[in-house]
């Protein structure tokens, strides 16, 4: 609230606030489709505190320009961002990454997820400040159809072959992730989505925006390519040739 009250107090006729699709997906709905409509239910059991803060705190800022009106709020809900590594510090995303590729994660549990390219994320903000039709509304973030984490070891295999000893080599079932759950803390978000393939739609972004985010593809390789000119050595320095090559 202090981000919007500073706004406010600047003469600043909209904010774009940067949300998560942790405040819209993640309430079970029927045919797991989810839309810029939909909420995550706070009171969810199980509900992990991250996903519960960002439906607060977005709920929290429509309230309050609501109750203001003279200043203008859009929210950007990204899904899983991942792409080239801006900064010093890795995300969570990219550390995934970079653990499928060092032998990290011989086995994965079963589960799906939206993918974003940071830099899409980045060109849907400047979107959502200027466009006159942004104002009030959210747009989800996601490249394209739910991928699974073994799914993205199955992109990484394909493009850098070197690392393919070291790639996830199965994929836990829902019973295994279930059961692993009850002692680890790790597998509960997956055991809780039970293997669910969430239907996620960037159709509003595209049609209102005209946003074109990159395939997920693309966004998986330049997300590997970054943390190897980033100093990760894989096995040897192959890697197979390819769109991205």
């Amino acid at each position: 609230m202090r981000v919007i009250a500073a706004a406010r107090t600047a003469g600043i006729a909209r904010v774009v606030m940067t949300s998560s699709y942790a405040a819209v997906g993640y309430t079970v709905k029927p045919g797991d489709h989810y839309s810029e409509t939909d909420w995550t239910d706070p009171h969810t059991p199980g509900l992990p505190a991250y996903h519960k803060s960002k439906v607060l705190a977005e709920r929290a800022a429509w309230e309050h320009v609501r109750a203001h009106g003279d200043i203008e709020l859009t929210v950007v809900n990204p899904t899983g961002i991942f792409g080239p590594q801006l900064g010093d510090r890795p995300s969570a995303s990219l550390g995934l990454v970079r653990n499928m590729l060092t032998g990290r994660m011989p086995v994965v549990p079963v589960m799906y997820f939206g993918v974003v390219d940071v830099r899409e994320v980045v060109d849907l903000h400047l979107r959502a400040m200027l466009h006159p039709k942004a104002a009030g509304e959210r747009f989800i973030a996601v490249g394209g159809p739910a991928v699974s984490l073994f799914g993205m070891a199955r992109i990484l295999r394909e493009h850098f072959p070197a690392a393919a000893a070291l790639l996830p080599s199965a994929e836990m079932t829902v019973e295994q992730v279930r059961e692993a759950a009850k002692t680890e803390p790790a597998p509960r978000d997956a055991a809780a989505l039970r293997g669910r393939i969430p239907v996620i739609s960037n159709d509003k972004a595209r049609s209102v925006l005209g946003w074109e985010p990159r395939d997920v593809v693309e966004t998986i390789v330049a997300t590997a390519d970054s943390q190897i000119r980033r100093g990760l050595e894989l096995p040897d320095a192959g890697r197979a040739a390819g769109p991205h090559g």
